[in-house]
């Protein structure tokens, strides 16, 4: 077996302060100096692994995923809000829960959802077309938020809208607030921070009840994400019941929502510093779509958006790493894990492989034109994660950004004045660590 190179750290804390004030900085060093796998010093012997290597991502992901669990502190500190939804959830819980939901987000269903998007874009992109600064983040959560909620419930929830942006953000700071944290104070100890997260939890519980309620009360089938779990069925033809479609429906918001809201953002920005691309792309929206709203059967003559979307989490992965930990001791490739190791797989190190790809810091959807995207050893691009626990909304995401990123390209012209560009915030996803700023303007 191969010896496991160990980074350097400080003494008794190893790498955790690095790991605490710049999370991303540690990722690209344990690439760099440790190759495909690198033992990281943690306080208290503990053992964490790094991997930035495709096959050995694929073994702990996907071939060997039986030998892991998944990460134990983001179960802890996301059960509060997200209960026993996909996220938390493991073992047979997990399986079964996977079982009755994916029929329900697989590509051919997920379509059903591409008019409502449109809809929602097309919204968006005429509040802007008279020309205004926006601030991309507030923009883009304003978007996937009503694209959630109107596919998850069949209503934009209208008043209480805000109510609901502000306890899911509320819910995704204190995910991450707990993750960065090395003294984790009881829930229920009356700190203001613990007080707006049970106010904030409470408000979407009161909700979704709500909902779920009226939905049994009166049973019509719906094509809603909340029909689809209220009716989905296992073998036994049993059914979820409301603590269940609770938590899956918090883990689709919080989990679903952020995230390609953050993807959409950078997506933005990049297209703003780069409009040779932002050319290209509103010169390929205009030929096929004419100015209208994209419709599901458009999308396979829009590649670019495709690109620009995969592209943007190429560089900027919402989720830019995956915790697991080892079971039983397990061998990964020429290597030996011990029982109880940590392993985190870093997408961002992987995304930024020079031998995978070339110049990795330069933007360039061309990189996944499907020739060379096809050419890619799986596991090198992986923002999805991979494997049984692979995110379950892939498809809703990629179809949200390649709508979003055609209409609003043909339409809207952005200008950062940003400069230099707003570095990423590692919290639980990759966010701006400040405002991204973009200048809006009508094309011709």
């Amino acid at each position: 077996m191969q010896a496991i190179p160990t980074l350097a750290g400080v003494p008794v804390l190893g790498c955790l302060p690095e790991f605490r004030r710049d999370r991303l900085a540690f990722l690209a060093r344990a690439h760099r100096e440790g190759g495909e796998l690198v033992r990281a010093p943690m306080p208290g012997g503990r053992q964490v692994f790094v991997v930035t290597s495709p096959e050995l991502a694929g073994e702990v992901l996907r071939t060997q995923a039986a030998c892991f669990k998944k990460f134990v502190a983001l179960d802890r500190h996301a059960r509060p809000i997200l209960g026993d939804g996909l996220v938390t959830s493991a073992g047979d819980v997990h399986k079964r829960q996977r079982k009755l939901i994916a029929p329900g987000l697989t590509k051919k269903e997920v379509g059903s959802y591409a008019e409502t998007m449109a809809r929602l874009i097309d919204e968006t992109v005429q509040r802007w077309r008279g020309g205004r600064t926006i601030d991309g983040l507030e923009e883009m959560a304003r978007l996937t938020l009503d694209i959630a909620t109107t596919t998850m419930f069949g209503t934009s929830f209208e008043g209480d809208a805000g109510a609901v942006g502000r306890a899911v953000h509320e819910a995704a700071d204190y995910i991450a607030y707990r993750l960065g944290s090395l003294v984790h104070l009881p829930l229920a100890w009356p700190l203001p921070r613990h007080r707006r997260l049970r106010r904030a939890v409470a408000e979407l519980d009161a909700i979704v009840y709500r909902l779920i309620a009226e939905r049994r009360k009166d049973p019509t089938p719906r094509s809603d994400i909340l029909g689809m779990l209220l009716a989905a069925r296992d073998e036994d033809g049993s059914g979820m019941h409301d603590q269940q479609v609770r938590d899956e429906v918090m883990t689709l918001f919080v989990a679903g929502h952020e995230t390609t809201a953050n993807a959409l953002t950078w997506a933005l920005d990049l297209l703003a510093r780069h409009p040779e691309v932002a050319e290209r792309l509103a010169e390929q929206a205009r030929g096929v779509l004419g100015g209208r709203a994209p419709r599901l059967e458009d999308l396979p003559a829009l590649p670019l958006a495709l690109q620009v979307f995969k592209e943007t989490m190429r560089l900027y992965p919402p989720a830019y790493m995956v915790g697991r930990e080892a079971i039983t001791p397990v061998r990964l490739g020429g290597f030996e894990l011990p029982a109880g190791a940590t392993v985190i797989v870093s997408m961002y190190g992987l995304h930024r492989r020079p031998d995978l790809f070339p110049e990795p810091e330069r933007f360039d959807p061309d990189r996944f034109a499907p020739e060379r995207e096809q050419a890619l050893p799986r596991g090198a691009y992986v923002p999805f994660a991979d494997g049984p626990r692979v995110c379950i909304g892939n498809h809703f995401a990629l179809m949200e950004g390649q709508m979003a990123l055609a209409h609003i390209a043909q339409h809207v012209r952005f200008e950062s004045p940003s400069s230099p560009p707003v570095p990423p915030l590692p919290r639980v996803t990759l966010r701006p660590s400040a405002p991204i700023r973009l200048r809006a303007s009508a094309r011709a």
